[in-house]
């Protein structure tokens, strides 16, 4: 594809991910438009030509696919259960691919994806936006500079209080094999941000429970990295006090930080990104610690706006992709590793990944 055509895009799903997410970062990307999407809710699709008028709505996939002359790539934000399924169908028709985590409900299927991407020349990332959140980009900055010294331990979590269980949410209904629970949703992004952080993983040991009576809502997944950093990844739904969202222990310094990014509040309240980075408040900026020696530091602007850029520069063979797919694979396969660890009550021991 030419560096100035423009990429017509359709849109999988109009739920949360596609109308938050997807919809809103594609809408102001430069050399992109929403052209298509698909949602059969005919409420959504209301609410499509309210935030997206220029856009076309079709009730189906298999109507989206017979207008596939007019759309270049497909955004997959659909259920978990038909992603891999959806973007084979979308790579055999000769289509590029966004997917939303996770790719697949099982590593063997984001494998075949994978595989029938590289096979038929075509492109194929991952909507991991979370490596683009203010902490992780600090983080990333405070560890090139040298002032935590070596990471020793990496704390991550995504803790709430819903003691109640939501009328609709199919998250919070269906089983990790379906699709659901937090250790497929949330816990594709805790597992993606420690690998893509500190590398492959030697071993691993898990708790997962369901809480609430239905999907999985209580994780706890503990990885020791080849590198020698440990990493220790919560996400909860019965959390009535959360813990930091990071805490990060190096052997010069501490950094630590309470709240969550604020992007996808700000997406929820605006329906626009905040190009160029979306900036956190002073009040909110992340601390590094040495024992009582604790220092605010400027937090660096959150940057899910980057991501679609970053997937027009591949199409146009101007740079890698965003996320390489092969990535989700890997974190597939440690989610599975941690299925079996919780199952079996024990640590599980992997082989280095290719």
């Amino acid at each position: 594809m030419a560096r100035d055509a423009v990429v017509r895009v359709a849109l999988a799903g109009y739920g949360l991910a596609g109308r938050v997410f997807h919809a809103p970062l594609i809408a102001a990307t430069p050399g992109m438009s929403l052209d298509l999407v698909v949602t059969g809710n005919a409420e959504r699709a209301a609410q499509v030509a309210t935030d997206h008028p220029g856009a076309d709505v079709v009730a189906s996939t298999d109507d989206l696919f017979g207008r596939a002359s007019d759309f270049d790539l497909l955004v997959v934000a659909t259920t978990n259960d038909v992603h891999s399924s959806l973007t084979l169908a979308a790579l055999a028709a000769g289509k590029a691919v966004v997917v939303d985590k996770p790719v697949a409900t099982s590593s063997a299927d984001a494998r075949r994806v994978v595989e029938a991407a590289e096979e038929a020349g075509l492109l194929l990332t991952v909507f991991q936006n979370r490596r683009w959140d203010s902490d992780v980009l600090t983080l990333q900055r405070l560890r090139e500079s040298g002032e935590l010294g070596d990471v020793l331990r990496f704390e991550s979590r995504f803790e709430r209080w819903r003691p109640e269980i939501r009328d609709g949410a199919w998250r919070e209904l269906l089983t990790g094999e379906q699709g659901g629970g937090l250790l497929l949703d949330l816990g594709s992004h805790l597992v993606d941000q420690a690998l893509h952080l500190f590398g492959p993983a030697r071993r691993v040991y898990a708790e997962v429970d369901a809480r609430r009576g239905a999907s999985d809502d209580d994780v706890f997944v503990a990885i020791e990295h080849v590198s020698g950093t440990h990493s220790h990844l919560w996400a909860g739904a019965l959390a009535g006090s959360p813990g930091p969202r990071l805490r990060v222990l190096g052997t010069r310094a501490a950094y630590v930080v309470d709240g969550l990014d604020g992007q996808e509040d700000a997406l929820r309240a605006t329906g626009h990104p905040a190009i160029g980075g979306f900036a956190e408040p002073d009040e909110r900026w992340g601390r590094v610690v040495r024992g009582s020696d604790v220092t605010s530091v400027p937090t660096e602007p959150g940057r899910w706006d980057s991501f679609y850029p970053l997937v027009a520069t591949a199409l146009a063979g101007a740079g890698p992709v965003p996320v390489d797919p092969r990535d989700a694979v890997r974190a597939l396969e440690l989610i599975e590793a941690a299925r079996r660890s919780a199952r079996e009550h024990q640590v599980v021991e992997l082989q280095d990944l290719p």
